[in-house]
């Protein structure tokens, strides 16, 4: 069986995943996909923990919120790459500072 041990082992893999992504890329789509990884692997905490305390359900409902709020947020952010590539036809980061105008 697969014990709690296993889940946080995999969530702290995804989320070291996501900040390196964060931390390390230029690309705006690709600091995006780090995180949702850093929200994926705090959905597998919750969903785990809730799984392994005796019947709550509370870490799935928050996890259930978090994918709401993490759809809203990959669509607004994709919302603001896309105007940022109008303008600047690029997604570097390091040339974001152009839209303060």
């Amino acid at each position: 069986m697969i014990g709690l041990g296993h889940f946080l082992v995999i969530s702290a893999a995804l989320f070291s995943l996501g900040i390196m992504c964060v931390l390390t890329r230029k690309n705006a789509v690709n600091v995006l996909m780090g995180v949702e990884l850093i929200l994926n692997s705090a959905n597998i905490n919750l969903v785990a923990f809730s799984k392994f305390s005796a019947g709550n359900m509370s870490g799935q409902i928050f996890a259930i919120f978090i994918i709401v709020i993490a759809a809203a947020e990959a669509a607004v952010a994709l919302a603001i790459v896309l105007s940022m590539y109008r303008i600047i036809k690029s997604v570097d980061l390091d040339r974001a500072d152009t839209l303060k105008g």
